[in-house]
């Protein structure tokens, strides 16, 4: 019977936090919360890279949850602060982490995996809930035999939100929620997703993303600051190599393709992808819901269309210093 290990990485999100570890206490059998810096970090400090980690990169495959903590990292189980993120994680039985600030949480991931007690990881963000079905097929899932070999993980399906309910019931799918870690690739840039051995197999639940605003649409591409940062992280991620990054299981020096096509020509990926992806992504959005909501269908264009034209600029600023 697979047992999972619930890890999470935040960023001062403790209500959200509270929310998702309340919905699925009985549904793990190990909780790791990692903290991208310190906890309570100002907002000008929030958005800066840690110059440190992108230094000295580390494949966390190499590690366990025995292995002496990297620098800068606290010790878990240390004495909480009333009302911190420290003490909601101690109150569920969970081991919490502050790791230098990144800016990313896929770039906390790989150090948040080797602190996991166990092989499967329950990958959930503070701002999602499993819905009834999913909960209960995790929980089938840990009563039954170890799945096989030739299977690295799960999708499900990840709906749209207004920031009151969900909008879609099908679209869209692919978001990976569980997956053994010993089956996976991954280095930790911006919007990356591991990479499996195996297959992923698809399943037709869904996992609810509540934040609390929506999840979709053109003021989260234009008006979220994060946003920015995150595109801004992703290229200055892509002017070195994969192993530049903190990874897990990850030594190729090559970026994949979705990265390589903007580092080859950036300008003629943004408007691929503002056109192209735009246009699938559409034609799949009707397909799944039969219905569309346009702001929803371009987001993923837009945005990397943007990511490419931010690389093409500090490309050109890098190469003329």
């Amino acid at each position: 019977m697979p047992a999972l290990s619930l890890v999470v990485c935040v960023h001062n999100q403790r209500d959200l936090l509270a929310r998702l570890l309340r919905e699925t206490e009985s549904l793990y059998d190990d909780l790791v919360v990692v903290h991208d810096g310190p906890e309570g970090i100002n907002a000008t400090a929030r958005n800066k890279m840690d110059t440190c980690t992108r230094a000295f990169p580390v494949d966390f495959s190499t590690q366990n949850i025995d292995s002496p903590l990297p620098a800068g990292v606290t010790e878990p189980g240390r004495p909480a602060k009333p009302g911190s993120i420290n003490e909601l994680v101690l109150d569920h039985q969970g081991r919490f982490y502050e790791h230098p600030r990144i800016g990313s949480l896929e770039g906390q991931s790989p150090f948040a995996w080797s602190r996991a007690a166990h092989d499967w990881i329950l990958r959930l963000d503070a701002d999602e809930l499993p819905s009834v079905e999913l909960k209960n097929w995790l929980s089938r899932f840990r009563d039954a035999d170890e799945p096989d070999h030739s299977v690295s993980g799960y999708t499900c399906i990840w709906p749209l939100w207004n920031g009151h309910r969900m909008l879609t019931k099908r679209w869209p799918a692919g978001r990976l929620f569980l997956f053994q870690k010993n089956r996976v690739r991954f280095f930790g840039i911006v919007e990356q997703v591991p990479i499996a051995d195996g297959s992923f197999k698809a399943l037709p639940l869904v996992l609810e993303h509540r934040p609390p605003r929506k999840s979709y649409g053109f003021a989260n591409l234009v008006l979220r600051k994060q946003a920015y940062h995150w595109r801004r992280n992703i290229a200055q991620s892509l002017l070195g190599k994969p192993t530049d990054l903190h990874c897990w299981r990850w030594t190729d020096e090559e970026w994949p393709e979705i990265w390589e096509e903007i580092r080859r020509k950036p300008i003629r990926a943004a408007l691929h992808r503002f056109i192209m992806w735009s246009l699938r992504s559409m034609r799949d959005f009707w397909r799944s819901e039969h219905k569309l909501i346009p702001s929803a269908a371009f987001s993923g264009g837009v945005h990397h269309c943007l990511i490419a034209l931010v690389y093409w600029r500090l490309r050109k600023r890098t190469a003329m210093k």
